[in-house]
């Protein structure tokens, strides 16, 4: 079978210097179309490169802060697991010790000895899931590592022993049935 084009010579429609000549311009857009085609390619090849290049981009930050979270937790479970495991007994606590937790003032029961212990920076209070309990100081500063916030109460064992030095009525003996 024959083309159109020959056809069309065949039956004198056309004659050999315009088929030639449509055949040099058919050849010519074909050849254009295929340079076309190829930075079409290029461009759609960039383009999905550039998409790919964004989504392992977005796909790192999802990544980094899955981590960050993920360390956040291990940090409140090793928090809950110090102050679990290292939280002094308060039975028999019949005294109120009152401290500042932020803006609010709170208040915990604790025995004559914790009291004093307190006082003199061996003990502290951490909070909770918003609850308070009392652990050593060594514990505290472990728990104060891992996050600030938690460690409510830990009073330096130097500011104590100052005011105890300077106090200028430290000589005077207190007479035992003194009623405040």
């Amino acid at each position: 079978m024959a083309s159109l084009q020959d056809q069309l010579l065949k039956a004198g429609m056309v004659d050999a210097k315009k088929a030639k000549k449509v055949q040099k311009e058919k050849s010519k857009q074909n050849k254009l179309a295929r340079k076309g085609q190829a930075e079409i390619v290029d461009e759609a090849k960039e383009a999905a490169r550039q998409a790919q290049l964004e989504k392992a981009e977005k796909d790192r930050e999802i990544n980094r802060q899955n981590q960050l979270l993920a360390e956040r937790k291990a940090i409140a479970a090793q928090i809950k697991q110090l102050i679990e495991t290292h939280r002094l007994d308060r039975a028999g606590s019949d005294i109120g010790y009152q401290f500042v937790d932020g803006k609010n003032i709170k208040k915990i029961y604790v025995t004559a000895a914790q009291q004093k212990q307190l006082e003199l920076g061996q003990i502290a209070i951490v909070a909770l899931n918003g609850d308070y309990e009392l652990v050593a100081t060594a514990i505290a500063e472990k728990i104060r590592q891992r996050d600030d916030t938690t460690v409510v109460v830990l009073n330096s064992r130097t500011q104590t022993t100052d005011t105890q030095e300077d106090d200028p009525y430290a000589d005077y003996v207190i007479p035992d049935d003194l009623m405040w």
